[in-house]
């Protein structure tokens, strides 16, 4: 039993200081998966067309404290989502400010504001409009683990309010009733690392 423990504790220690500690800051890049529409059912199609809305990410963050930290982000962002052959595209800037907590070992969880800037959108063959809010915000929550100075997180994402974009009729300038949301929600797997 002592030796049990003993080895736990042990495991414990080793796991707490392979995880990235302290202040710092580094780079980041990964994945994005842009759910348009009904998330769930956008996330299960993704295993029959595991491209079709698929984007990706890179930029920096930083990160001050310890068992608990802030770390703000600064990420480009580019998302794809396909409509009936067509495809919408986007690029953005995203600044998450995420409040984290380290639990055990190098496991940590985090949650946080997730401000946005629409940069760039394109729809092959369909003049849009312009965006209602360029700038919007959303949230972010998720958990990760650190081990050393690479670190991996998956996180969801999502906007306070619909940010939509309406499709212009090319032929006249006449605006069409069909829209895109701008902000939709988001699975993001990223991987970081601490310089």
């Amino acid at each position: 039993m002592k030796k049990t423990l003993f080895l736990t504790v042990l495991l414990l220690t080793g796991l707490t200081a392979m995880a990235q500690s302290g202040s710092g800051f580094g780079i980041k890049g990964g994945l994005n998966y842009a759910g348009n529409g009904d998330y769930f059912d956008s996330t299960r199609d993704a295993f029959e067309n595991p491209d079709k809305n698929l984007g990706y990410h890179f930029g920096v963050y930083g990160k001050l404290g310890g068992k608990i930290y802030l770390r703000p982000e600064l990420v480009y962002t580019k998302i794809k989502s396909t409509y009936d052959n067509d495809d919408f595209k986007m690029s953005k800037l995203d600044v998450p400010v995420l409040l984290g907590v380290n639990l055990i070992g190098p496991l940590n969880v985090f949650a946080g504001p997730a401000f946005q800037y629409i940069l760039d959108t394109d729809f092959e063959g369909v003049t849009l409009g312009d965006v209602e809010n360029d700038f919007t915000v959303g949230l972010n929550i998720g958990a990760g683990v650190n081990l050393g100075k690479l670190g991996i997180d998956l996180r969801y994402e999502r906007g306070f309010s619909e940010n939509e974009v309406n499709f212009i009729d090319t032929s006249g300038g006449i605006p069409i009733n069909d829209r895109i949301d701008t902000r939709p929600d988001q699975l993001i797997l990223s991987l970081s690392l601490k310089i």
